[in-house]
C-alpha cells in the first residue's frame, strides 16, 4: 500500500504522483505508461472504481458511522483479494493476518463507544463461517487455508451485525461458486480443474453486507413456516 511505490511493470520506472491519481491518472495517460508507452491494463482503474463504490456504499447503507467504517474497510479489501486469487491462486497472509487482528479490536472499541455491534455474534460468525470452510478444507483438496481465513474475516465482521448477515454471505458465496464452476465447465475446463473460491467469497461478502437483512427476512417469510 505504501512501499515500494507503484512502478510500470514493463520499464520499472516509478509512477509519478500526478499519474497515480486513481482512475483519473489512467484516463489522462490514455491507458499507457508515460515513460515507455506500454499499455496499462484497465483492471487498475476498474479495481479503483469498484473499491471506491463499495467503500462509499457502506456509508449510504449504515446509519452508524462505527458500523459503516467497519463494513467499508471490509469491502474495500474484496476487489483486490478477488483479483489476486484469480491470478495467483492465493489470498495474501499479509492482508489476512493484520485484518484478523485489527477488525476485532476495532469492533470491541466500537461496542464500548455504543455502536450497535454484538461481540458474541462476532465470535460466532467467525467460528461458524470460518469453521465450516476449515472442515471443507480438511476433507477437500480444492479449498485452501486462504479461503478459510477470508471466510473467518467475513463471518467476524458481518457476524457483529447479526448471524443472518453471515448466513446470506455464505449462501451467496456458494451460489457464486457454483455458477463459476458451471461457467468453467462450459468453457472447456475439466471437472478437476482448480477454481479459485476467493472471488465467490468476496462477492458473497458484498451481498451480505448490502442486502443481508432483507434477503434473510425474505427467505424466512417465504420458505420457513412457524
Amino acid at each position: 500500500m505504501v512501499r515500494p511505490r507503484s512502478r510500470c511493470p514493463t520499464c520499472g520506472v516509478e509512477i509519478a504522483n500526478r499519474d497515480n491519481v486513481p482512475i483519473l491518472g489512467w484516463i489522462l495517460l490514455r491507458g499507457r505508461c508515460r515513460n515507455c508507452g506500454t499499455r496499462i491494463s484497465p483492471r487498475y482503474p476498474l479495481l479503483e472504481l469498484s473499491t471506491a463504490v463499495l467503500f462509499s456504499g457502506a456509508f449510504l447503507v449504515y446509519e452508524s458511522v462505527w458500523v459503516a467504517v467497519a463494513i467499508a474497510a471490509l469491502l474495500m479489501l474484496m476487489p483486490a483479494i478477488a483479483v489476486i486469487d484469480i491470478e495467483h491462486r492465493i489470498i495474501p497472509n499479509r492482508v489476512m493476518y493484520p485484518s484478523l487482528v485489527a477488525f476485532p479490536v476495532y469492533l470491541a472499541v466500537a461496542r464500548l463507544a455504543g455502536a450497535p455491534v454484538d461481540l458474541l455474534r462476532m465470535v460466532a460468525g467467525f467460528a461458524l463461517f470460518g469453521g465450516a470452510l476449515f472442515v471443507v478444507a480438511l476433507v477437500s483438496r480444492g479449498m485452501g487455508m486462504g479461503d478459510v481465513k477470508l471466510a473467518s474475516l467475513i463471518g467476524l465482521v458481518l457476524g457483529s451485525l447479526g448471524l443472518r448477515y453471515v448466513g446470506v454471505a455464505a449462501g451467496a458465496s456458494i451460489l457464486f461458486g457454483g455458477a463459476g464452476a458451471i461457467v468453467a465447465l462450459l468453457v472447456g475446463r475439466g471437472r478437476k480443474a482448480a477454481i479459485p473460491f476467493g472471488p465467490s467469497l468476496a462477492a458473497g461478502a458484498v451481498v451480505g453486507a448490502f442486502w443481508g437483512a432483507r434477503l434473510a427476512d425474505w427467505y424466512l417469510r417465504t420458505f420457513v413456516r412457524v
